[in-house]
């Protein structure tokens, strides 16, 4: 019996998931005792997550957010993913005799889709962030024995609770996190879920290339400011540049440059090289060095592309301005005060949905609770810039953006300043790294001062018009192997490297300030 059972079990998990849909698509449209959805689970694992994994994805993880509530007065209504008729309002009271009082949320549900569902929910404000689900059709209450201080009390009153839905219920958000869970696992499954991922939201295609996957590059073909672009695919920065490839439209997570000296040795000038205490840190190291990091100790699976300037841009690169900016910012960190905002311009353009600023502004809160020393780094003091303000954090922050009648989302889209100095000294990401050693070497010219490369994210800067286009003048063993004739020199990889756009976009004043990125188009129109 048993060995009739295995030998069938492919057929079972082929076919079933039909048969289940088929059979389900005939019942009437009343409110099922049980929604095939939720029994998913209680069936046999290959059963079960073929068909989850039809339904959701990383993205369900997204909270979606419904609405605010202040008062009584002010009710906010939605759709649920379990109920779909549901109703808040907020209510102030004193219970616990504190100086500024406490609140009930009261959340109505009702018209579930079945009898076994439930909808899970966010709760957040500045100064904290909850959560609960809802069961049974009825109004249920969230208290707030006590607001944190005054600035609570008066922002509640005045901007209300964000409530936020996870649209995917229950099993749909446990099945995200099976997707979303491999991405940083340094395995095989971890590779082959960032491929599938990036392959589902965005569109890539990954072609094998043949073997060998690796080139060694003459060194007397390589000039400074040459580009390089490296994408991981596996392992936690395999499953961070996923993500970060994703929100962006980048189809590379990484990038340096090169630089030669005066007797011709080759160096890499990198934002984000580890050093021996494990920090990221921005370095210039032999080439010989880092190559040898990447080809036998990086094991994230890397990528590497090179991207030869064009003669003509490599004219104009002032080679000893490179070598000045490069040996000042050596041994400063990473860039991470200005990462997040090379990637929001917009206020609702760069946002796969259901992200928006509202979830920002909570995972924030969230983040800031739980490390406060990290969310200074990554966002308040970069807020502060913004604001014109100092030493704030981020609940301060937000009650002062609600005392200027401004908003969150438009203070995200402010744009970075080049000449801000933070903390640590001047802040730049890898790619504003490179970039402002462009700068500094004379490619933005004349236009320099109208350019903020800060606001730059990897694709804007494999786009920008710097690159060789001729292919007979890249060096023979550029794509030697290759039977596809790539327009730069992949020199590491299993899959073929993919930089659409690539080389595309003359540099024009605010460039990249305000640029809608959304997925998986990634539609940009003319001089953003």
């Amino acid at each position: 019996m048993f060995s009739i059972m295995a030998s069938s079990s492919s057929f079972f998990v082929r076919c079933f998931p039909l048969l289940f849909f088929f059979f389900f698509s005939h019942v009437q449209a009343v409110k099922s005792p049980i929604h095939p959805r939720d029994v998913l689970p209680l069936l046999p694992r290959q059963v079960s997550w073929p068909i989850l994994n039809s339904l959701n994805s990383a993205i369900d993880l997204l909270p979606a957010f419904v609405g605010s509530v202040s008062s009584q007065n002010h009710i906010v209504s939605w759709k649920g993913a379990c109920f779909y008729e549901n109703t808040a309002w907020m209510e102030f009271h004193n219970k616990s005799g504190s100086e500024f009082g406490g609140g009930t949320l009261h959340i109505k549900v009702s018209k579930a889709h079945s009898w076994t569902c439930l909808d899970l929910y966010l709760f957040a404000t500045p100064y904290r962030v909850t959560w609960d689900y809802y069961f049974l059709s009825r109004e249920h209450t969230l208290e707030i024995d006590k607001w944190e201080d005054r600035a609570e009390y008066e922002y509640v009153k005045n901007k209300g609770i964000s409530i936020f839905l996870m649209q995917a219920g229950m099993l749909g958000t446990l099945e995200a996190l099976w997707e979303v869970f491999p991405l940083f696992t340094n395995t095989g499954w971890g590779e082959s879920a960032n491929l599938g991922f990036l392959k589902k939201h965005m569109g890539a295609s990954f072609e094998s290339r043949p073997q060998p996957w690796y080139t060694n590059i003459s060194v007397d073909d390589i000039h400074s400011g040459d580009f390089l672009v490296i994408s991981k695919i596996r392992g936690r920065w395999g499953g961070f540049e996923t993500l970060e490839k994703w929100v962006t439209g980048s189809y590379a997570g990484h990038s340096a440059v090169f630089l030669k000296d005066s007797e011709g040795k080759l160096w890499v000038g990198e934002s984000g090289h580890e050093n021996e205490k494990g920090e990221d840190i921005i370095a210039v190291i032999p080439w010989d060095e880092w190559w040898d990091l990447e080809l036998n100790k990086d094991d994230s699976n890397p990528h590497i592309a090179v991207l030869p300037l064009h003669p003509d841009v490599r004219a104009k690169f002032n080679e000893t301005a490179a070598w000045e900016y490069a040996l000042s910012m050596a041994g400063k960190p990473y860039g991470y005060h200005n990462m997040l905002f090379s990637w929001i311009d917009t206020i609702d353009g760069n946002y796969p949905p259901p992200l928006d600023a509202h979830l920002v502004a909570s995972a924030m809160t969230v983040w800031s609770k739980m490390q406060p020393e990290y969310a200074a780094n990554l966002w308040n003091e970069a807020l502060n810039k913004r604001l014109g303000t100092k030493g704030l954090d981020l609940s301060d922050i937000l009650v002062e953006i609600e005392k200027r009648g401004s908003s969150f989302d438009q203070l995200l889209t402010v744009p970075e300043q080049d000449d801000w100095i933070y903390s640590d000294g001047k802040s730049t990401s890898c790619i504003a790294f490179v970039l402002e050693m462009y700068k500094e070497a004379g490619l933005f010219d004349p236009i320099a001062d109208s350019i903020q490369v800060t606001e730059f994210t990897i694709k804007d800067a494999y786009t920008l018009r710097f690159f060789e286009n001729n292919s007979s003048r890249l060096p023979k063993w550029c794509n030697d192997a290759d039977n596809v004739k790539l327009p730069y020199c992949q020199i590491l990889g299993k899959y073929r490297m993919e930089l659409p756009g690539f080389n595309s976009m003359d540099p024009y004043p605010h460039m990249n300030e305000r640029c809608p990125s959304k997925p998986p188009k990634y539609s940009r129109p003319p001089n953003c």
